[in-house]
């Protein structure tokens, strides 16, 4: 499926309804008096949250919506019907925005739902302008228009852990083995040009979501590459798991990687996000490194990452995604991060 975490919507919310005038017509009843009824409420635009959801694609074959209107009042004090309100579903972790940036709505939690534009109110019928001067008015009110706004909606987490790394260091074959997610492996740069989901089953109570994020490379802050959209991408994750290739067949060092990776969450940090980030900065985050292709690794050459990794404090562990090395082991991993992490939150 394809992933789309930021769209434009145009949303509409439905006009009242107007009122009617009406004067009751009964044999023997001379002099009736008013009946006309009140228009009808328009339809409300309505956000709800779905944990079902982890992305904004089914959105993309359509940007506009509509609120139906409120239904004119009728004779005998009859109320017009309402409009139907327009419920839009979201994922869990959804921000809308206003044209200019400014967050409008925050959709954390699950199944929580939030009338965002309301419809208008019918207009009163020629009953309510009855008055002891007045006993047969022939004027009724229109009803209020509804609301239009222009809406930026963007997923504010997309998964709990994003996998990063340089193209072809083997991230999409260890999302395809610690979940059931298959995307496409290739051993080119930028295989993977938007996140592919997946969730990781840790036991029948336990589960977690990584998102394999695309390749990045020197220069991404400004642009180069996947730039922007990959760094975009990772500001929705609470964690990184940072994939390192220690065999030595992509011509790259280990430790050069790590450091030009971070060098760029950092010069990202430093940019100007005055339309709003997404949680704390990139260099704060909780880092565990995967040293993968272990099987094929020079045993110096992972012995001296190792080394230079220890020296610094790094959290790592060593795997093989080709053969299932440790595979078992950096789930659980994972897993036991995520529950220090959301202890240190609700602290």
């Amino acid at each position: 499926m394809k992933f789309i975490d930021e769209i434009k919507l145009q949303l509409q919310s439905g006009k009242g309804g107007p009122g009617c005038v009406s004067f009751r017509k009964e044999a023997h009843i001379p002099r009736g008096g008013p009946d006309g009824g009140d228009g009808g409420r328009g339809g409300h635009i309505i956000f709800k949250a779905s944990d079902r959801l982890n992305s904004l694609v089914h959105f993309q074959g359509r940007r506009k919506f509509s609120a139906p209107n409120g239904l004119p009042g009728m004779g005998s004090k009859m109320t017009g019907k309402d409009g139907e309100d327009v419920v839009l579903e979201v994922p869990v972790g959804t921000v809308i925005k206003s044209d200019q940036g400014e967050i409008l709505l925050d959709l954390s939690a699950p199944d929580s739902e939030v009338t965002f534009l309301k419809g208008g109110i019918g207009g009163k019928g020629n009953c309510f302008y009855k008055t002891s001067v007045n006993q047969a008015p022939g004027v009724a009110q229109k009803g209020m228009p509804g609301e239009l706004k222009n809406v930026t909606v963007e997923l504010k987490s997309i998964a709990d852990v994003g996998i990063i790394g340089f193209p072809s260091v083997g991230k999409s074959t260890i999302i395809s083995v610690i979940s059931a997610a298959r995307p496409k492996v290739a051993e080119y740069h930028f295989t993977t040009l938007s996140p592919n989901l997946g969730v990781v089953k840790v036991s029948d109570e336990q589960s977690f979501v990584v998102a394999d994020i695309p390749g990045l490379i020197k220069g991404a802050h400004q642009g180069t590459g996947l730039g922007i959209q990959f760094l975009r991408h990772i500001e929705r994750t609470k964690m990184f798991l940072h994939v390192l290739d220690v065999s030595g067949m992509s011509g790259r060092e280990p430790l050069e990687d790590f450091a030009d990776i971070n060098e760029e969450l950092r010069a990202y940090d430093q940019l100007d996000h005055s339309d709003g980030r997404i949680g704390s900065p990139l260099t704060e985050r909780k880092q565990l490194v995967a040293l993968n292709k272990v099987d094929a690794a020079p045993l110096e050459v992972l012995n001296g990452v190792k080394h230079q990794l220890q020296q610094k404090n790094i959290e790592f562990i060593e795997i093989s995604a080709a053969t299932g090395q440790n595979i078992d082991q950096l789930k659980f991993k994972l897993n036991e991060v995520l529950k220090d992490l959301s202890s240190e939150d609700s602290e």
